[in-house]
C-alpha cells in the first residue's frame, strides 16, 4: 500500500500513527542511559549532554515530520508540529515536577547552563516573532531570519558551554540540590558502543518522524481537522513522547540536570524546526505563510519559558507530592492554548 497521505484510509492512518507514537516512545525510553553514560565517558556534563545530544536526538522525529511536510507544501502542519511540541516538551516538565517526590524539580535541579539554555530559547523564539513580522523578503525562498536562527543556536550553545566551564556565579546549595557527578558503572563502559548505540537510536526516530507525518496528514485528509489542529494536539505530542519519557527516566536514575537540560535543550533545538521548514519549503517565507493560530504558539510558548526560568531562579522548595507555582502556570497556558485551538479562535 502507497504511504501517500491521500491514499491512506483513515483506519490504517490511526493504527500507523500509533505504531510509529509507540517506537517513538520505547526508543526514547533506552535512549535515556545511554546519553546519561555518553555524559559521564565525555566528561561534557549533563546540562551539555542534554542539550546537545538527548534534545537533538528526541528531536529527530519531529524536525523530519516537520522538514517532509514543508517539502510537501504543508506549511502550517511543519510549523504547529514544531511549535506545539516546544509548548507540549515544556508541558512534561511538570509532569517530572510531580513524579519527582522529594522536592519542587526547578529547585533540586538547580544549574547554571539549564538557566543559559532558557534564555536561548527565548532569544529563539523572539527571532521567530521578528521573522513573522518583519517584511516578507527571501532569497532563494528562505527568509533572512532563517540563517540567524542557526548562527544563534550555535552561539548560544558557546555561550553555554563557556558559562559551565568557568561560571560567575552558582547557585546556592541546599540538601535537596542534586549535583551532576559522573557514575562510576557508566566510566567503565565502551564508549565506541555508547556512540554507536545513540546513532542508531537517533536514526530510528528519524524514520518514526516520517511515517507520523505521512499518517497525521491522511488523517487530517479524512478527519477534517485543521493542520494547526493536528499539528498541535496529534503530531507534536506523538513526536515530543521521547522527551517525556527521557525526562521521566532520567528523574528515575536521580539525573536531574539531564532532565531539565533534555527539555529546555530540545525546545531550543526545536526551534530549528522551523528554519529547517522555511528552508525546504519552496512557496516563499514559511513565517508568512502560517495562519495566527499558528502564531499564537509562539506567543505561549515564551510565556510558558519565561514562567519556567522564573522557578528556575525563585526555587521554590515544596514539600512531597507538591509542585510549585511555575508547573501549575504552565499547565493553565497550555490548557487554554488548546481550547482556543479547539474553539478555532484564530484570529485571522
Amino acid at each position: 500500500m502507497s504511504l501517500s497521505p491521500g491514499s491512506l484510509p483513515l483506519t490504517f492512518a490511526i493504527g500507523l500513527f500509533l505504531l510509529g507514537t509507540a517506537v517513538v516512545g520505547v526508543v526514547g525510553t533506552r535512549l535515556t542511559r545511554v546519553v546519561d553514560d555518553l555524559a559521564d565517558r565525555t566528561g561534557i556534563g549533563e546540562a551539555i549532554a542534554g542539550a546537545m545530544l538527548l534534545g537533538m536526538a528526541t528531536s529527530l522525529s519531529g524536525i523530519v515530520l516537520s522538514v517532509s511536510a514543508a517539502w510537501a507544501n504543508r506549511p502550517e502542519l511543519a510549523m504547529s508540529n514544531a511549535l506545539g511540541g516546544i509548548a507540549v516538551q515544556t508541558l512534561f516538565l511538570t509532569v517530572a515536577d510531580v513524579t519527582y517526590r522529594r522536592a519542587n524539580l526547578e529547585h533540586a535541579a538547580a544549574s547554571l547552563g539549564n538557566l543559559m539554555q532558557g534564555a536561548l530559547l527565548l532569544c529563539l523564539l523572539g527571532l521567530l516573532l521578528v521573522g513573522r513580522f518583519s517584511p516578507e523578503i527571501t532569497v532563494w525562498h528562505i527568509h533572512p531570519v532563517t540563517p540567524l536562527l542557526f548562527v544563534g543556536y550555535l552561539f548560544g550553545l558557546r555561550l553555554v558551554n563557556k558559562v559551565q566551564a568557568n561560571p560567575m556565579w552558582r547557585p546556592a546549595r541546599t540538601r535537596e540540590t542534586r549535583l551532576d557527578e559522573p557514575d562510576a558503572a557508566a566510566m567503565q563502559r565502551s564508549l565506541s558502543l555508547l556512540w554507536l548505540a545513540f546513532v542508531i537510536m537517533a536514526a530510528v526516530l528519524g524514520l518514526a518522524g516520517w511515517v507520523l507525518e505521512r499518517s497525521a496528514t491522511a488523517i487530517a485528509v479524512n478527519s477534517g481537522l485543521s493542520q494547526t489542529a493536528v499539528g498541535v494536539l496529534l503530531t507534536s505530542v506523538a513526536t515530543s513522547l521521547p522527551e517525556l519519557v527521557t525526562t521521566l527516566a532520567a528523574v528515575r536514575r536521580g539525573a536531574l540536570t539531564l532532565a531539565v537540560a533534555g527539555i529546555i535543550g530540545g525546545n531550543a533545538f526545536d526551534v530549528l524546526f522551523a528554519a529547517a521548514s522555511d528552508v525546504a519549503y519552496r512557496g516563499g517565507s514559511i513565517y508568512h505563510a502560517v495562519p495566527d493560530s499558528v502564531v499564537l504558539w509562539i506567543a505561549l510558548s515564551l510565556l510558558m519559558t519565561g514562567v519556567m526560568l522564573a522557578g528556575l531562579i525563585r526555587r521554590e522548595e515544596q514539600g512531597p507530592g507538591r509542585i510549585g507555582f511555575e508547573s501549575v502556570t504552565i499547565i493553565g497556558c497550555y490548557l487554554a492554548g488548546v481550547v482556543m485551538v479547539m474553539l478555532g479562535g484564530e484570529g485571522g
